[in-house]
This record gives C-alpha cells, structure tokens and sequence, in this order.
C-alpha cells in the first residue's frame, strides 16, 4: 500500500485525497488551520454565519464527481439551489439590471437599455457556450505533468480556437455597446483574479456557466461542501492532521522521501501532493537546490492574482432588497484595475460586490449575513478602518443601513489571505491570468524537479475557481493511480 501525504486540505487537496483513499491508497493530510475546505471557510460570529469564499458556486456536476464510485453520495449530504436570478447589478445612475439564466428576461431588459446587445443575446449565448464546450473538453480533463502534455495536438487546436489573443473587455464589446452592461460581463476576469483589459477573450465561458448553466449555492452555506468532502474522507480511513504546519519537503535524489513540520515532527511517504498556492509552497517547502532553474528570484517575477478587501457585516433586521448577489459598479471601470494592478491601491471608486446568502435561504443566519468585497491588489493595506467607513457611507448613499443596523463585523485583507492560507503576497488566486502565457501555461501538476510530488490548486492547472480547483484534485489523483495502478483492500 502506497502512503500518500496531501500538504493542505483546500478543496483541490479534499478531491484528491478522497478519490486516492477510495481506491487503496493511505492518505494523511497535514493542515495549517482549525478547518478543512481552505478558502471555503465559515466564520461565525454569535447567530451570525458567513461563508467567507466561494460565494458563487456553479458546475455542481463536478463536486458530485468527487464521490463518484466511493459509496458515498453528495445529494445525501447537501442540496444545491440553483439561483435562476442570480445577480442584482446596479450601475451608477440606479439602472439596475438582473443577471437571468431566462433568455427572455435578459433580453427583455436588454431592450430597455441596449436594444443592440438585444438583437444579438443569443449569439452571445452561442458563442460562449461554444468557448466552454472547447475548455471543458480541451483543458479541464487532465492533468499537466510535463511540457509534452501543453504540446499535445489536440490541446494546442484548442487553444487557437478558444479567441486566446483577444482581450475580454474586447469581446463583449462586440455585443454589448452600452458600458455599464460591458462591465457587467467584463466582471468575470475577477472570478480568475484579473483584468478584463488584460485577460484572455477565452474566459467569456465564464458567462456560459453563469447564463445558461446557472449560479448554484448551497442550502446551510456553501462549506458544506467542504464540510461533506471531510467527512467522507474519514470514513473511508483517511487521515487529517489540524494545526500543524509543514516546514520542509525531505528530498534526496530528486525524490521527496518525506516532511517535517514546525512541531519538528519527520513523516516520511512515497508520494507527495501540495495543496497551496504554488509560489510560496515551492519557495517555503523545497530547498533552491533541490528545483535547480526555479530560485525564488524568477517564482518571484509571478504577476500576482486580485486580491480582497472584505467586510463581514452581520445586521440586526433582514434587509429583502439586498439580493442573493448585488454589485454596485462604478464610473470608471477600467481606472479600477490601474489603481489594483499599476499602482498597488485601494480603488478610488471601487466595484462593490455583497453576498447576502440570507436573501434564499433565511435558516442560515440571523438578520441578514453581508459578504462585501472590494477588490484589492495583493499587497498591503494601511488605513482599512478609514476605507471600510468610505465603503458604508457609500453603501448607506445606496439605501442600505449598514451603520444603522450593524450588530457584528469583521475585516479580512491580503494580509489576512498571506496569513491564513500562505497566498502569493496575499492573492486570492495565486497567480494572475492577465498575460496569456499565464492564463494558458500555469504552473503543472506534477514537479519537474521531484519525482514523486504533485500540485493541486487554483495556481497551477486548469486555473481558479472552486470547480476548477476540485478537477485539479481529481486529475492530480489520476495520475498518480495511473502511474501506480490502485491498491484494493482485502
């Protein structure tokens, strides 16, 4: 039997861990923090519940897929809802427009605010779905463990076909012409952690997912899922150890032959996998001698992903005009991204975005649970009290009684991402999609340096975003039973 260590017990490492342990192997995951799930972490202050990451779930298929021929299924243990109306945008002269996966809602409103982009929804439509079907066939199915997998014929006809030298904002342009609607759908390049000015047409699918496929969450808060995945790990003898903290990989020859953590406990496996953002796992864990090539000097050269300024603010009345989603957008959308990614600030004049999970389902908190984000650049913050006021006068501007009702709060910044979750200078997805080398080429599964160690995450391949981060788990898990054949008990 094969012993297998997973550094991190994030989503990727969970899918991983779980579809290994089914078919034989010996999983132990060590884990910095109190919890498992990673970025999907409750945080509960009294009566309050908040789930502080991922608030949009979509492709609900793949995190049942992660059960699949282990005995055990996800429907037992949490319900998806899906959300037919999912996002309330509201743009700076109160217009608002509510994102529908019903064509002939979008279109209805489309008309009233941009008879153009009406006439050609459904192209829209088609074209997106066209760029996914690509991606979900192309890019998402396996893992990366060598440049031989980027060169593969297939993936590289892909590729050429998926608009990969097109910018976003360009490609929505050609369908939306008012600007308030364009930023609604140059929005997605945040779900990667980049800028729609910058980042690849190809993640227009996003829209796919969101528009025709449809925003999900989960009944009693989306850690459920996570909540899920651990329990089954554990029955099926699986192993998880909670407040330790991996210090260094053991290699020799080229072969990592175990760990230590800061407890100065050794553990030795065959086989490793990382579960963490990929630059500062490889920087912290393997020693500049033993991945000749890669020094911290060229990890460091790493454009890194959006990161968050967040607000958890829980208050005393439920407020029904707070929807599931609601963005507020700003004037100048563009100028946002220059203040993130060119001068490392705060936006003047941010996008606000708030997930109220008590507007469908009002058994999860008391009053209404405020998720409000504001994106940030991954450096640090000073003054965030000031800025936390701005955004409430800002919100309070809007009709929401922030101040008025606030019974509980908490901030998190990038420092808090760096410290709780080792994020690439407090990124929330490691590495940024902004160039299409980064956007394409990500980080692999497998070490070119260490024989026997993997990457799971949303640095490496296929990319962020809770669904893409659980097929990463399940494809690292592949190849390694590919490469061993699985062990069954007796």
């Amino acid at each position: 039997m094969k012993n297998i260590c997973i550094v991190g017990a994030g989503l990727g490492g969970l899918a991983a861990a779980i579809r290994l342990q089914s078919k034989g192997y010996q999983v132990t995951i060590i884990e910095k923090n109190r919890h498992a799930g990673g970025k999907m972490m409750p945080v509960k202050m009294g009566e309050y519940h908040f789930d502080f990451g991922p608030n949009t779930i979509t492709m609900p298929w793949v995190f049942e897929n992660v059960l699949q021929n282990t005995g055990f299924n996800l429907k037992d243990y949490l319900t998806f809802m899906r959300l037919e109306r999912h996002t309330k945008n509201i743009f700076p002269d109160g217009t608002v427009f509510t994102q529908s996966v019903h064509p002939d809602e979008m279109i209805r409103q489309l008309t009233e605010i941009d008879p153009g982009a009406a006439s050609v929804y459904w192209d829209y439509l088609k074209e997106i779905e066209r760029l996914y079907k690509i991606s979900e066939k192309a890019f998402f199915p396996k893992a990366i463990t060598s440049l031989k997998d980027f060169m593969d014929p297939e993936m590289a006809k892909a590729f050429m076909r998926v608009r990969p030298f097109e910018k976003l904002a360009h490609f929505n342009q050609k369908y939306f012409s008012h600007p308030d609607l364009q930023k609604v759908f140059n929005r997605y390049a945040t779900y990667i952690g980049s800028s729609p000015y910058k980042s690849p047409a190809t993640f227009a699918m996003i829209g796919y997912l969101e528009m025709v496929s449809g925003v999900f969450t989960v009944k009693g808060g989306n850690t459920k899922i996570a909540e899920a995945f651990e329990d089954v790990f554990n029955r099926l003898g699986g192993k998880i150890l909670y407040n330790e903290t991996v210090k260094e990989l053991l290699v020799e020859e080229k072969t990592a032959y175990g760990l230590i953590t800061d407890s100065g406990t050794i553990f030795e496996f065959d086989q490793i996998v990382i579960n963490g953002d990929y630059v500062t796992s490889t920087k912290n864990l393997i020693k500049e001698a033993d991945r000749p090539g890669l020094p911290d000097q060229k990890l460091d050269q790493y454009e890194p992903s959006i990161s968050a300024f967040v607000i958890l603010a829980g208050l005393k009345e439920f407020q029904p005009d707070i929807h599931h989603h609601q963005v507020y957008f700003p004037e100048d959308y563009n100028k946002e991204f220059e203040d993130i990614f060119k001068h490392k600030k705060l936006p003047d004049d941010p996008t606000i975005y708030i997930s109220h999970s008590a507007y469908t389902d009002r058994t999860v908190s008391k009053g209404s649970n405020l998720f409000i984000l504001i994106n940030a650049p991954a450096a640090h913050i000073p003054d965030i009290h000031s800025y936390k006021e701005k955004v409430y006068r800002t919100l309070e501007k809007k009709g929401i009684p922030i101040r008025e009702q606030l019974e509980c709060e908490k901030l998190f910044t990038p420092d808090s991402l760096k410290h709780l979750f080792h994020a690439y200078k407090g990124s929330i997805y490691g590495i940024s999609s902004n160039s299409m080398k980064d956007a394409f080429l990500r980080p692999g599964n497998k070490s070119k340096f260490i024989h026997n160690l993997y990457y799971t995450g949303g640095s490496t391949h296929p990319g962020g975003g809770s669904p893409m981060v659980v097929m990463s788990g399940l494809n690292v898990a592949d190849s390694i039973i590919k490469g061993n054949g699985s062990f069954r008990f007796n």
